[in-house]
């Protein structure tokens, strides 16, 4: 199968680079200089899991007519940009940010055929159905992820810890092709990560945005990697205040938990690796664009609308200095 990759940061690119890997046939979406760097000196991947590879990357080269991507030598990858890409997949993996999503929709109207099936991969609750409002004729998936991974330098990716762990699904209504799900798994499974087939995505995309959450808006309050929130102590009853407040939310939405919301985010923060960050706390310290909006306004307006108080979170948004939009 033909893997698209929108968005090679830390989450897509080590998707791709593991897959690439494991001989599998991938084109990464990437711009600037972040794309100049890959196609210089290859895909650099520092990983925990793996070890230190640079796998070389070419331009993707495809024909608008004919639909077909460049044979591969492995282990390699395509890499262009969103525009340049004029190819056919089979499985498309949106990793950009939130507030990119829009940027490309057309693609993945272009990129897309019949049996094509589209799974984001975000922080941000509600991203599958938000895509599939953009792309009716597309079958969009849900989807979440477990890593620490970031991008490191131009061209290079750090997955760091030995957390690897993608979850993905169909929400109630939509049609996948029979063994499609499965395929991808196996081989997402052979490239070295842990896969899990949710039958109930909804269910588990908020899971992780409660985790992300909290994790996120903890470390970005107090300017701390992980390793001061698995101590006990202040920062630690923020995370867990805040993890209480979703938690809530997630209960008046009927969401059916399979354990005590408060108790996993703790087992999964126990787990990370004492020197990592969310993505968001190293957006808002360089001063770039974040996902601040998605992870703590969004999550303050959903629990005002369901009559939820949220102590923690909005004492944070006072620390910003910002109010929920």
């Amino acid at each position: 199968m033909k893997y698209l990759i929108a968005g090679t940061g830390g989450v897509g690119g080590s998707i791709a680079g593991f897959l690439a890997l494991a001989g599998k046939e991938v084109t990464c979406i990437a711009r600037g200089e972040h794309l100049k760097a890959m196609l210089d000196k290859g895909l650099i991947l520092h990983s925990t899991l793996k070890g230190e590879y640079a796998i070389p990357a070419k331009e993707q080269s495809c024909s608008s007519a004919e639909n077909k991507v460049e044979k591969q030598e492995y282990p390699s990858i395509n890499a262009c940009t969103a525009e340049a890409y004029t190819g056919k997949a089979d499985v498309i993996f949106v990793c950009v940010k939130g507030y990119s999503v829009e940027s490309i929709t057309s693609m993945i109207k272009r990129a897309a055929h019949a049996n094509t099936i589209v799974i984001p991969i975000l922080n941000v609750y509600g991203t599958g159905p938000r895509i599939q409002r953009e792309v009716p004729g597309v079958t969009v998936l849900d989807g979440c992820i477990y890593i620490v991974g970031f991008v490191s330098a131009p061209g290079e990716i750090t997955q760091m810890g030995q957390i690897f762990r993608l979850v993905y699904g169909a929400h109630k209504g939509t049609v996948v092709a029979p063994g499609l799900m499965e395929a991808v798994q196996k081989d997402l499974q052979e490239s070295g990560i842990k896969v899990d087939i949710s039958p109930d995505i909804n269910r588990d995309t908020f899971v992780k945005w409660s985790f992300i959450s909290a994790m996120a808006v903890t470390g970005a309050y107090y300017g701390v990697p992980m390793g001061e929130v698995q101590k006990t102590g202040e920062i630690r009853d923020t995370f867990i205040g805040l993890s209480r407040e979703s938690a809530a939310l997630g209960a008046k939405l009927g969401i059916a938990f399979k354990e005590d919301q408060v108790a996993y985010n703790l087992k999964v923060i126990d787990k990370l690796a004492p020197e990592s960050t969310a993505s968001m706390q190293k957006d808002m310290a360089r001063g770039h664009q974040s996902e601040v909006q998605g992870l703590l306004f969004d999550m303050i307006t959903a629990a005002k609308e369901q009559g939820i108080p949220t102590p923690t979170y909005e004492k944070v948004a006072r620390k910003f200095n910002v109010s929920p939009q």
